[in-house]
């Protein structure tokens, strides 16, 4: 069990993460040192609440970890297999190209919070298993992997990320990205191979 924050030390966290988040959404690097003066704490403060650059990033990314993990779980309650992987794939691709903490942290090799490992588990096993509950439905093709799915939607956001444009531009190009795979996706009897 962790202790709460005094309510000073829960300000400065709250302030470091917000710049942290300004900082990553501007695709500036987190340089703790650089953190600390913009939110105008001493370096030490922002230290003892984030011993890593890293730490930092996965605490401005968590957010959208979990709000991706608990749409993994209420689609795995959703009847229907073909729309509830439609479901989970289409709002992890809107997170991936408008919450810039995600991708690296998603990519990572290794976490450094132990939070951060527990929430990827949960939506490799929640994308896992909305495609095997597809497959098994005849929806999806046979010879998809669920090891396909990152690259995939990987692909997908770096395209839209080469695209560019507003925030609402990214998201319909993803959209429209994201319908145009999970057309090649589904099984047909041409296809299914």
């Amino acid at each position: 069990m962790t202790t709460p924050l005094r309510k000073d030390a829960a300000r400065n966290w709250e302030r470091i993460v917000a710049v942290a988040r300004a900082l990553v959404d501007q695709g500036t690097p987190l340089q703790l040192n650089d953190v600390a003066g913009r939110a105008g704490l001493g370096v030490a403060t922002v230290y003892r609440h984030f011993a890593t650059p890293e730490a930092l990033l996965e605490t401005v990314a968590a957010p959208c970890l979990e709000a991706l993990a608990a749409h993994g779980r209420q689609a795995l309650a959703d009847p229907d297999p073909w729309h509830a992987l439609e479901g989970f794939l289409l709002r992890t691709v809107e997170a991936q190209v408008t919450d810039a903490s995600l991708g690296p942290v998603a990519a990572a090799a290794t976490d450094t919070l132990p939070r951060t490992t527990e929430l990827k588990s949960a939506l490799q096993s929640a994308g896992t298993a909305l495609l095997d509950r597809a497959r098994d439905a005849g929806a999806v093709r046979r010879n998809l992997a669920a090891a396909d799915l990152v690259p995939l939607m990987c692909g997908i956001a770096y395209a839209v990320n080469v695209h560019g444009g507003t925030p609402a531009d990214r998201i319909d190009t993803a959209h429209r990205y994201l319908a145009t795979l999970l057309e090649g996706l589904r099984a047909t009897p041409l296809h299914d191979a």
